[in-house]
C-alpha cells in the first residue's frame, strides 16, 4: 500500500525514515489524559551537523511502523485529507510529510520530536513548525480529544488546514534555501566531488539556517491559535455525538467514511440546532432513571380488584396454604379478580413496548422561548424515551404522524442496537399537513396487540406528543377502551404549546391517563416525572 500513496517506496508522508527510535506498541494504545512534553524552540542552526547526510530523516516526529501504517491507512479513507495532500505538496516538497508530522503528533499517546540536527534541511522548516505547534497553549487540550483515535487525529490535521496553507506559503524562501542545501552536502558526498563542494555545502547550509531563523516569528504566530481551533473542533463533534447517543465504542468500530458522513450531516441542518436540546434531555433522564418507581405502591387507599400478586392482601395468600381453596386461588387469579391494596401516587413501570407518537403536522414549525420549535421538543423528548426503553429492555416504536394519509413508523426492537442513521431518519422526517388522532393511535394498538399475541407481553406505554384537537369517532372510542382494558397499556399526554387541547373534556384528555401542557420549550423538566414511571 505504501508505494500506491506515496514515491520512494513510502506512502505520504513516511519521511524515508531509516530507522525508529520509539518502542513498537499497537496503534490504538493510548495513556489516557496524557500530555505531550513540551519540545523547546531551536537554537540557531549550526553550519555543520554531527548526522551524516544518509543518516537523515524527512519526518519531524519519531513514528513507529504501527504508526505509520495508522497515519497510511487513515490517509487512505479520508478523502479530504486526499485532497489536502494533493493540494499542498503540488505547491511544497514537504506538504506531505508535514501532514503527517501534525497527524502523528495529535495521534501518539507520547508524541516525540527527533533532533533537529538528524532532520534534512530541507524539512527543518517542518521540524520548526511541529515544536511551536506542540508548544502551544491549545495542543495539550488537543492531544486529550485526539490521542489514540484516527478520526480525531485526522479531523486536526484538518481543522489546521488553513494555518498549514499559510505557514506553507510564508516560509518557501526557508524551505527553497533547504532544498539547496540538502543537494550542496549530497554533491559533497560524492566520492568524485568538485574541490569547493564542502565549502559550498557550508555557505549552503548558512543560508538555510538564516531562512529559517528569519521564518520563525511568522510560524510562532501561525501556530499559537491553530492547536486552539483543532481541539475545539474535535471536542465539537465528540459533543455532538454524543448529544445524539453515539457511544465512544460505536465510534471506534465505525468506518471511517461513514463517520465522517455521519458527523456531516449531525453538524448540518436542523439536527445541529437540535443537539444541546437532546442533551440536556437525555442528561435529565438519566437523572429521573436514578429516582425510577419500579415498584413502589404509592399511598394506600383501599382495596381493588387486580391480578398484581406485588399487592396481594394477607387473606388471599392464605388460601394458598389450604389445599382445597389452591384452584379457586389460581381461578381467580387468571381473571384478575384477587383482592389487591390500592394506592395512590407513581405507578409500576411498564413492561410492553414504548410508543412515542409525534405529530409533525405543519403547526409543529412554531418557535417557542429561545427559538426552539414544538418539533424540536417533541422529537428531542421522543429520542430520550428511546434511551429510556433500551435501558428497560423494552421496545421503542417512534410513530410520526400528520393527516390521515401522513403516517411513518420507526421500530427499534430491544434485542437489536439502535442503528444511529435510523435513529437520525426519525429525527429528521416531516410530514407536513393536518392532524389526525385516529391513525397513530390505531398504528400503536397494532404494535401492542402484535407484542401481546407474540409474547404475551403487556403494559406498554404509548406517549402522544401533540399541539394540536381533533375528534376521533364513537366506534372508534369503544375499540380503543376494548384494546386498553385487555392490553393494560398507559397514555401519556403531553400537548406541545396548546393548551386548549389539554382541557378538561378534550378528546385528547379523554385519551389519557396522564396530560399536561408544555409551554417553555426550553424546560426539559416539564416531562420529567414521565421518565420515573415509563
Amino acid at each position: 500500500m505504501g508505494g500506491a500513496l506515496g514515491g520512494g517506496g513510502e506512502a505520504p508522508g513516511g519521511g524515508g525514515e531509516v530507522q525508529s527510535h520509539a518502542r513498537p506498541r499497537h496503534p490504538n494504545t493510548s495513556v489516557p489524559g496524557a500530555a505531550p512534553v513540551p519540545v523547546p524552540v531551536p537554537a540557531p542552526l549550526p553550519v555543520s551537523d554531527p548526522v551524516s547526510v544518509s543518516d537523515r530523516h524527512t519526518a519531524a516526529v519519531v513514528a513507529d511502523r504501527f504508526d505509520r501504517l495508522t497515519w497510511f491507512d487513515t490517509h487512505e479513507q479520508s478523502a479530504a485529507l486526499r485532497e489536502l495532500t494533493d493540494e499542498l505538496s503540488a505547491r511544497h516538497d514537504c506538504a506531505t510529510d508535514l501532514l503527517a508530522d501534525v497527524f502523528l503528533a495529535a495521534y501518539q499517546a507520547r508524541p516525540r520530536l527527533r533532533e533537529r540536527t538528524e532532520m534534512t534541511h530541507s524539512r527543518r522548516v517542518n521540524h520548526q513548525v511541529m515544536a511551536s505547534l506542540m508548544e502551544s497553549p491549545g495542543f495539550a487540550e488537543l492531544h486529550r480529544e485526539s490521542a489514540g483515535d484516527p478520526y480525531a487525529a485526522a479531523m486536526a490535521v484538518l481543522a489546521q488546514a488553513t494555518a498549514l496553507r499559510r505557514l506553507l506559503d510564508g516560509t518557501e524562501e526557508a524551505q527553497d534555501r533547504g532544498e539547496l542545501a540538502d543537494r550542496a552536502e549530497n554533491a559533497a558526498d560524492e566520492p568524485h566531488r568538485a574541490p569547493d563542494a564542502e565549502s559550498a555545502a557550508q555557505r549552503a547550509a548558512q543560508d538555510a539556517a538564516q531562512a529559517l531563523g528569519a521564518a520563525v516569528p511568522g510560524i510562532r504566530s501561525a501556530t499559537r491559535s491553530a492547536g486552539a481551533r483543532a481541539a475545539a473542533a474535535v471536542r465539537e463533534e465528540a459533543a455532538l455525538m454524543r448529544a445524539w447517543g453515539v457511544g465512544t465504542g460505536e465510534l471506534e468500530r465505525m468506518p471511517f467514511d461513514r463517520r465522517a458522513r455521519l458527523a456531516e450531516r449531525l453538524r448540518t441542518g436542523r439536527l445541529a440546532a437540535w443537539a444541546e436540546l437532546i442533551g440536556r434531555f437525555r442528561q435529565m433522564a438519566d437523572g429521573e432513571r436514578a429516582r425510577k418507581v419500579e415498584h413502589t405502591s404509592g399511598e394506600l387507599i383501599g382495596v381493588t380488584l387486580g391480578d398484581d400478586l406485588a399487592r396481594v392482601v394477607p387473606s388471599e395468600l392464605a388460601n394458598l396454604g389450604l389445599p382445597a381453596l389452591r384452584a379457586v386461588f389460581a381461578a381467580r387469579y387468571a381473571a384478575g379478580q384477587l383482592m389487591l391494596y390500592d394506592s395512590e401516587g407513581e405507578q409500576p413501570t411498564g413492561r410492553g413496548a414504548v410508543i412515542a407518537c409525534v405529530d409533525t403536522s405543519h403547526s409543529m414549525y412554531a418557535e417557542g422561548p429561545g427559538g426552539v420549535t414544538r418539533e424540536a421538543w417533541a422529537k428531542a423528548c421522543a429520542l430520550a424515551l428511546l434511551d429510556q426503553a433500551r435501558h428497560g429492555g423494552r421496545d421503542f416504536v417512534g410513530i410520526l404522524f400528520a393527516a390521515a394519509d401522513k403516517l411513518q413508523v420507526f421500530r427499534f426492537p430491544a434485542d437489536e442496537a439502535a442503528d444511529v442513521e435510523r435513529v437520525l431518519d426519525f429525527a429528521e422526517t416531516f410530514l407536513g399537513g393536518g392532524t389526525s388522532y385516529q391513525r397513530p393511535l390505531s398504528a400503536a394498538l397494532e404494535v401492542l396487540a402484535e407484542e401481546f399475541d407474540d409474547t404475551a407481553r403487556a403494559r406498554g406505554d404509548i406517549v402522544m406528543l401533540t399541539d394540536d384537537e381533533c375528534d376521533v369517532t364513537e366506534e372508534w372510542m369503544r375499540g380503543w377502551n376494548d384494546a386498553k382494558h385487555r392490553l393494560g397499556f398507559r397514555v401519556f399526554g403531553l400537548a406541545v404549546g396548546a393548551p386548549p387541547a389539554a382541557e378538561a373534556g378534550s378528546v385528547l384528555d379523554a385519551l389519557c391517563d396522564n396530560l399536561r401542557v408544555v409551554e417553555d420549550f426550553t424546560d426539559v423538566h416539564a416531562a420529567a416525572d414521565l421518565f420515573r414511571v415509563i
